[in-house]
């Protein structure tokens, strides 16, 4: 089994940044993918960013240059720098975690993220 809580969300301007963090706990060695996912009102969960123990990272074309995805292995954290913060990023950030071939998934809260003026 493993935990996830999502922290750091908030709400900030147009242009301005947040950085979200995933506390991991459990099983965390089992995890062979590691994503952010986001849901904003009336829209399905969509995928933001991912990154891989091999080193492996993708971003969406919408967060492509503006977003960050990392993990700590120290702090046992995944972690999302986003710059230039546009509206449409409003939404929920979800951590999540994935076992070999997806056999496995799991999923913190949620932090929500609220870009205005």
């Amino acid at each position: 089994q493993v935990q996830l809580v999502e922290s750091g969300g908030g709400l900030v301007q147009p242009g301005g940044s947040l950085r979200l963090s995933c506390a991991a706990s459990g099983s965390i060695f089992s995890i062979s993918a590691w994503h952010w996912y986001r849901q904003a009102p009336g829209t399905q969960r969509e995928l933001v960013a991912f990154i891989n123990p091999s080193g492996t990272i993708y971003y969406s074309d919408s967060v492509k240059g503006r977003f960050t995805i990392s993990r700590d292995n120290a702090e046992n954290t995944l972690d999302l720098q986003m710059n230039n913060l546009k509206s449409e990023d409003t939404a929920v950030y979800y951590c999540n975690a994935a076992t070999n071939g997806g056999a496995y998934r799991y999923w913190g809260q949620g932090t929500q993220v609220v870009v205005s003026s």
